[in-house]
């Protein structure tokens, strides 16, 4: 049954049962179950048919032979599936979990209401969603303003808004669609400015029936269905906080507190923050679930690291799993070749668990110039299939426990052959 459910899955998303209930056409309603075996689709074949020839290829063909591929918590969705899916939306987070995210990421904010809500930031509004095309327009912290452009059409100063969860109630919040993260510079209207996806993803799953926004709650219940794990990080707040009395502090426990009312055992989630303090703060008042939470790294660039005293430091102090950026656990050695970094070496030496973030969120690799995921080892990149070479090192030479994706399939097929849980 649950194979069949997973072949006809994706036309019962996108359609539903022709046979439902009005009840039943609404997706919060729906049921979803874990699948048996994952769809992979065709990216993570591209990419090892894409790799030089060598060991790591062979034996990457082997394991496509075989097939039966499972979900392995080492594949994080990061944002769901967001390299095609609008991120933070029931359907990118149904899409991960095909594809065998054994994990799945909502990122944290909150509403007028201080309501928990799944949004990358507090403030990204009017670059996820279609808030900017609605009358909710008028509620924005900063209203829509049209570029200006020279008489070539040359973008003399870009078009802008800013619109946030805090500006609107949760039930407001609730009728909004999910879009592609995304602006258009050189808009003069709200509808132009929806667009500017990037052209290395897709507007296909961004339509008017889909896009489903979630709360923080009902995102537990869908990954509860669909048996995957779960890690919410904690968002920085775009308001002063306190806000309307809601402290910090009040807001790191709130986001535990649903995970407990909801009975989700500790083990099955990793809170993330870039804040320490959010990361100490359940270090110390719910050590259950501060056992595996996650200090996120912001560092921009190599020199922006922690030096090994600090690394160190983080252990003394309870935190057990850092997440920097991938470009923070490679290097180049003298061959050219891919190898970990002296933060990767730290970190294992300091005894700390090590989450990479995220892969499949660069575009097109072979051009070079990579960007900011690469920066350390972009010179060692060639082609598309190198990033089955990154995975390599950061599973076997790293050491990483997990990585984060925005397209699930590749991790999880590199997860399954080198056998990582």
């Amino acid at each position: 049954m649950r194979q069949l459910i997973l072949g006809l899955a994706l036309l019962s998303l996108a359609a539903g049962a022709a046979q439902a209930s009005p009840r039943h056409h609404d997706k919060r309603h729906q049921h979803f179950e874990r699948y048996s075996q994952v769809q992979l689709g065709q990216r993570p074949f591209f990419l090892m048919d894409d790799l030089e020839d060598g060991p790591l290829k062979q034996r990457l063909q082997q394991c496509a032979q075989r097939g039966n591929y499972t979900a392995r918590d080492f594949s994080i969705g990061h944002r769901g599936a967001s390299l095609q899916f609008p991120e933070h939306t029931q359907e990118s987070y149904v899409a991960a979990a095909r594809m065998g995210a054994g994990i799945v990421e909502c990122d944290v904010t909150f509403t007028k209401d201080k309501e928990l809500v799944c949004r990358h930031a507090q403030n990204d509004l009017h670059t996820t969603t279609n808030i900017l095309v609605t009358p909710l327009a008028a509620k924005c912290t900063k209203p829509f303003v049209p570029a200006t452009l020279d008489a070539n059409g040359k973008v003399l100063s870009p078009a802008s808004a800013e619109c946030r969860t805090s500006d609107l109630t949760l039930a407001e919040f609730k009728t909004l669609r999910g879009k592609m993260d995304a602006s258009n510079r050189a808009a003069l209207t709200p509808e132009e400015f929806q667009g500017g996806t990037a052209n290395f993803r897709t507007d296909l799953y961004a339509g008017p029936t889909s896009g489903t926004l979630m709360t923080h709650r009902e995102s537990i219940e869908l990954f509860k269905s669909l048996g995957v794990k779960m890690t919410p990080e904690l968002k920085s707040a775009s308001v002063a906080m306190p806000f309307d009395g809601f402290t910090q502090q009040d807001y790191a426990q709130k986001m535990i507190d649903e995970y407990k009312q909801a009975r989700v055992p500790a083990r099955d989630v990793w809170p993330q923050s870039f804040d320490q303090q959010d990361v100490l703060y359940w270090v110390k008042n719910e050590p259950a679930f501060g056992r595996q939470a996650v200090y996120l790294d912001d560092a921009n660039t190599v020199a922006d690291l922690p030096t090994a005293a600090e690394l160190l430091n983080y252990k003394r102090q309870g935190i057990n799993t850092v997440a920097p950026p991938i470009f923070a656990l490679l290097d180049v050695d003298g061959r050219g070749d891919i190898v970990p970094s002296a933060y990767a070496r730290n970190a294992k030496a300091a005894g700390l668990d090590m989450i990479a973030w995220s892969l499949e969120r660069s575009g097109i690799l072979a051009d070079g110039n990579n960007g900011f995921y690469y920066q350390s080892f972009d010179q060692a990149i060639k082609t598309e299939g190198d990033t089955l070479r990154v995975l390599d090192v950061l599973a076997r030479q790293v050491g990483v426990i997990g990585v984060f994706s925005d397209w699930p399939a590749t991790t999880t097929f590199y997860a399954n052959c080198a056998n990582l849980r």
